[in-house]
């Protein structure tokens, strides 16, 4: 690992002038590792039912969009700047400064529930309540809100390892935050839970926009073979950290396959 100058640390946070790009955390100058689970089709529902309600996904979805309306009144900036997790400071436990909310490495999980513009949360928020209910119907409360936190874990400790190996010492004091590792976990739940769930979907076409149903598995394996090619084929240069998204993803799935539920189960008849 390259570590940055000693003299002279400061932390280069997000700008208002940058928005989240398709399926991924925007990063560059003066920008932030901002989360985005968007992409050139957007889902607008599921043809799933829950059979209560979905209490933590809308609890999480409330906190989010409360915590966004903080970093407003703050300034983006410096929300992600207190609140962001900066790799330099989870490698090395040392706050550089501007004082964060929460001591390294805590803003591990801060950075969560912190976004770089409306429209990523929007997105983010969107797909974490199309995917996120189901799931938490499956496993429970509890373990879902654990499922998600965990996702989200190792899917930012998965960008600051990536960051760690690579050359670029300033790529060390960029902020990350967004929820898109948590989220690409409860996606890779829901793959491996409702494969068969239909998913209604915008897909613009040219000047045209249609809306088609496309199976789950379809939907999100696409969109996970799209970050996995993306990550192999050297994709850093678009300023999308695929490899976090992957990291989350991966822990969904294996999560799902150790503390999930074991056949037979109601989500059967929906799912497969």
């Amino acid at each position: 690992m390259v570590n940055p100058s000693e003299r002279d640390i400061h932390v280069r946070a997000c700008t208002d002038s940058r928005s989240p790009d398709a399926a991924g955390y925007t990063t560059g100058a003066a920008a932030c590792l901002s989360g985005s689970t968007d992409s050139s089709v957007i889902p607008l529902k599921d043809d799933l039912p829950v059979s209560r309600a979905p209490v933590v996904t809308v609890a999480l979805i409330a906190v989010n969009a409360a915590v966004f309306l903080w970093q407003v009144m703050i300034g983006l900036p410096l929300s992600v700047e207190v609140g962001g997790a900066i790799p330099y400071e989870i490698l090395t436990l040392r706050d550089v400064g501007p004082r964060d909310l929460v001591p390294p490495p805590f803003t591990l999980l801060t950075s969560m529930f912190l976004h770089g513009g409306f429209m990523h949360i929007a997105v983010n928020m969107l797909f974490l309540w199309i995917f996120g209910n189901n799931v938490e119907d499956v496993l429970g409360r509890l373990r879902f809100l654990l499922f998600y936190l965990a996702c989200g874990t190792v899917a930012a400790l998965s960008q600051v390892g990536v960051t760690a190996l690579g050359a670029d010492p300033p790529a060390l004091l960029v902020p990350m935050v967004g929820a898109s590792g948590a989220i690409a976990g409860v996606l890779a739940a829901y793959m491996l839970l409702f494969p068969r769930a239909r998913v209604l979907t915008l897909v613009p076409i040219f000047i045209f926009i249609r809306l088609i149903y496309v199976p789950a598995g379809f939907f999100i394996g696409l969109w996970f073979v799209l970050q996995l090619a993306s990550a192999l084929l050297g994709g850093s240069g678009s300023g999308i950290a695929f490899v976090a998204h992957i990291g989350g993803f991966a822990t969904g799935f294996v999560l799902l396959k150790l503390v999930g539920p074991r056949p037979p189960h109601r989500y059967r008849r929906f799912g497969r």
